[in-house]
């Protein structure tokens, strides 16, 4: 049973996206975000920010039961006052720091004393910096040794890119920022270390590793480090140019053979070029200068493959494959220097291979050896559009990238804090599950931890097409999603039965079984918040928060 309570509050500091923040990664990252924050150091305790600029805090008193709004800081900037502002942001960086952001450019390290005990708790800022253009907070960590405490956070910004010629002409960077103070000194916090990533993409997750030695991204288009000391916009700019170069070689492919050609530089001779064909492997040396050289797809009869020079100055290379018929996507694995060039009568040949998958009618011949796939066949869990993702660790001295791992269908779902000094978990889609991962640094032969599973969580999830935020409680006992407006559904794992139930199609008694419920609001306004502890759910309005008390018992 759901018990479901509603309070009215002081109206929260919802920022609207402008004309010029039209893009879907700014729909992501500020049309998306979660304006309630729950204190996973102190469960059942949560903040947003009132149009006033203050921090209210709400905390559980009684079982289904809210305390009075407190507000526990004011920023001291009128948030009104910035054309250009993004929604203010708050991160619970331990049991005694937070990191806030009014949505100006503007950072603010604060020392909350013990957020527990409210005779001991008075938030009081430590470090202050106007650091650019507004961003907002997606992590941040504390650590402390003998001599020197230190704050690192990211903040996430989306940028206007002048010189991209392609694109929606904006790119994404997260900004690695290191806040210290020695202790011996007694000077104020300072910023020791500014690094910057860019990247085409908003990342599902990103997160400082807790002894903050790395960072670890999901994302589907990939970030890279801005080298030191280079200007960003210059950064871009090579990036760019890298892109609209011109293929290193072109390739084209029969059933029985593949040609690749080269241009080659002017005055080359037959002596200045070197190809080397092994049966799957391929190295070509121009002028003394490694010019590709890898794994083939496939394997090829290298005794029979031959490279001649054309009139036209060009390498031409002709690889016989070993196997026939068989398509090849790339021709060495993981190069993406050339560019495949298919004739007409290719297309024709493919578009004629894939036709059985394809009709206007649902099924004209069903006795054909290949009956058409309809649309209508198709569950709504089978439609993914996003791109793969990827799941990429840097290290925080090289800034280079130690491990990278596709996570190909495995759709990205939500992220949840089950253990505050542990790094956020994020939950990826499994066939019809959903699986939650727990990230663990210090672990490099398995730095990804299994530690719990949604049962056909992936399958029902997928037919709510106008979800918004996601969320499970920290003890796995239950996920939750809710809609834009109104509705919540709350996924219980499976639990005991108090009767006996049988399987209508096996016959045999089922001991366990999992279910959905849902939850109505009693409100038209937009949900703009959304958080779950291992009991209640809290669910953010424009003027109202709603408890949502998931009875754990059967």
């Amino acid at each position: 049973m759901l018990y479901l309570q509603g309070w009215s509050i002081p109206a929260v500091a919802e920022v609207k996206l402008r004309d010029d923040q039209y893009t879907l990664e700014h729909m992501h990252a500020f049309g998306m975000y979660n304006y309630l924050h729950c204190d996973a150091w102190y469960q059942d305790s949560v903040y947003y920010i009132d149009t006033l600029g203050r921090i209210m805090n709400l905390t559980v008193m009684l079982d289904t039961a809210l305390g009075k709004p407190r507000e526990v800081f004011r920023l001291p900037t009128d948030l009104t006052a910035c054309d250009n502002r993004l929604c203010a942001s708050i991160h619970f960086t331990s049991s005694t720091w937070v990191t806030l952001s009014d949505g100006t450019g503007r950072l603010y390290v604060i020392g909350t004393g013990e957020r527990g005990n409210s005779a001991s708790e008075k938030w009081e800022i430590m470090f202050n910096e106007e650091l650019g253009d507004p961003f907002i907070i997606i992590h941040s960590i504390s650590l402390l040794n003998a001599e020197e405490h230190s704050i690192a956070t990211l903040l996430l910004r989306i940028e206007k890119e002048e010189l991209d010629m392609k694109g929606s002409g904006f790119y994404v960077s997260l900004e690695w920022v290191t806040i210290s103070k020695k202790n011996k000194d007694k000077k104020k916090y300072e910023i020791i270390k500014r690094d910057i990533l860019c990247g085409k993409s908003v990342p599902h997750y990103a997160a400082i590793e807790p002894d903050g030695n790395g960072l670890m991204i999901v994302s589907y288009k990939s970030f890279t480090f801005v080298q030191a000391g280079q200007d960003l916009e210059e950064n871009m700019d090579e990036d760019m140019s890298e892109k609209i170069k011109e293929p290193l070689y072109y390739w084209q492919q029969t059933e029985d053979d593949l040609t690749v050609t080269i241009r080659l530089p002017e005055d080359s001779t037959k002596e200045d070029i070197q190809v080397q064909f092994l049966p799957d492997h391929i190295n070509i040396v121009l002028k003394d200068h490694q010019f590709l050289e890898g794994k083939l797809y496939s394997s090829i009869d290298h005794e029979s493959s031959t490279w001649i020079i054309k009139e036209s100055n060009s390498l031409e290379i002709s690889l016989i494959k070993k196997n026939e018929g068989l398509t090849w996507p790339e021709l060495v694995v993981g190069d993406k220097q050339g560019e495949l060039i298919r004739d007409s009568a290719q297309c024709a040949a493919i578009a004629e291979r894939l036709m059985h998958l394809t009709s206007e009618e649902l099924n004209p011949n069903p006795d054909k050896e290949k009956p058409p796939c309809s649309a209508q066949e198709l569950e709504e869990c089978d439609i993914f559009f996003e791109e793969s993702s990827s799941l990429c660790r840097f290290d925080g001295n090289t800034l280079k990238t130690t491990h990278v791992v596709n996570l190909g269908s495995n759709q990205y779902l939500f992220s949840v804090i089950v253990d505050p000094k542990e790094m956020p978990c994020f939950c990826l889609r499994h066939d019809v599950d959903a699986l939650l991962w727990q990230p663990h640094s210090s672990k490099q032969d398995d730095m990804w931890e299994h530690i719990a599973t949604f049962n056909a969580l992936g399958y029902v999830q997928a037919s709510k097409r106008d979800k918004k935020f996601f969320a499970c409680a920290p003890n796995y006992s239950y996920a939750a999603l809710c809609e834009c407006l109104r509705r919540v559904f709350i996924y219980r794992q499976p639990a005991p039965m108090s009767t006996v139930l049988y399987n209508r199609k096996e016959g045999r008694q089922v001991g366990q079984v999992a279910k959905q419920q849902v939850a109505s609001l009693e409100t038209n306004d937009p949900i703009l918040g959304f958080q779950a502890t291992n009991e209640r759910l809290f669910v953010l309005t424009t003027r109202n928060l709603f408890l949502i008390k998931v009875n754990t018992e059967n």
